[in-house]
């Protein structure tokens, strides 16, 4: 198995990025961690307000769309001496989840969701919502670290009134760290760029549209840089930014990300060969 032996790949996320590395030096690959996306800030005071309105809020739907926001939630609520009111809350309204590790987390608070995603993206999450009218609900969202346009798209057609909870945000990453990952995926020095969450992808390109090098960015990873996506919800980021050329593996975790790109090498050099 001739594995990555020859390939440089850059580590987009900052989260595992060196048991990353380690995984693609031990294939015979080069790995360049460059973290394109910002440290994640959870302000207590913030989310201690947010605990509050859940619990005094009277919603009639509780929206979480992440494991680490959903846990932060409980985490604090237990802190401010408030987990059986939270717990309680959940209990007397709908929920909606999105992805396995949501569901695990309110599994975990004896909580069963009333509509999860079908897909493990926000997109699925909203497919699975329109069979519910949310017309006039209250509802609180739990953001993660960034927007949710399709979701809130969503509650406005339905006209019900929304919260969005934001238990931890994303900040832009180093603008010199972003420069030297341009630079390398313009100039040739990159195989791969292996993308472990949503804004990796829209920092990425927000910095090259900045540069006025988005299309020479977009033409480099439809020709010569695979992009690498830990699953579908980052996978959908990607095409969103307009990159549509990647890998994405069957099972969503950081390590089978990297085994789908030795397969996608090899696939390639068979390919080759056959040709030649």
């Amino acid at each position: 198995m001739r594995r990555l032996t020859g390939k440089t790949i850059a580590l987009a996320g900052q989260r595992k990025s060196e048991e990353l590395a380690k995984l693609v030096e031990n294939l015979g690959g080069k790995a360049l961690i460059r973290p394109a996306q910002g440290t994640v800030f959870l302000d207590d005071s913030n989310v201690e307000k947010e605990i509050k309105a859940l619990v005094t809020g009277d919603f009639d739907w509780l929206i979480f769309t992440t494991g680490i926001g959903t846990d932060k939630l409980y985490q604090t609520a237990t802190n401010m001496g408030l987990e059986k009111e939270f717990v309680a809350a959940l209990h007397k309204a709908k929920i909606a989840a999105r992805g396995y590790k949501t569901v695990n987390v309110l599994k975990k608070l004896g909580i069963k969701p009333d509509v999860r995603d079908d897909d493990g993206s926000t997109a699925g999450l909203v497919r699975e919502l329109k069979a519910h009218s949310l017309n006039g609900c209250r509802v609180a969202l739990q953001l993660h670290g960034d927007p949710a346009p399709f979701l809130i798209e969503h509650l406005e057609e339905e006209q019900a009134e929304y919260r969005e909870i934001l238990p931890y945000k994303h900040i832009p990453p180093k603008q010199e760290v972003m420069k030297q990952l341009v630079e390398e995926i313009l100039e040739g020095q990159l195989d791969a760029v292996n993308f472990t969450s949503t804004p990796q992808a829209r920092f990425l390109m927000a910095y090259a549209k900045e540069q006025g090098l988005e299309k020479e960015v977009l033409q480099a990873f439809d020709n010569d840089v695979i992009a690498v996506s830990v699953g579908k919800v980052t996978a959908q980021a990607l095409r969103e930014v307009g990159i549509t050329r990647m890998v994405v593996p069957e099972e969503e975790r950081m390590g089978s990300a990297i085994i789908a790109l030795v397969h996608y090498f090899q696939e390639k050099e068979t390919e080759t060969e056959n040709h030649g």
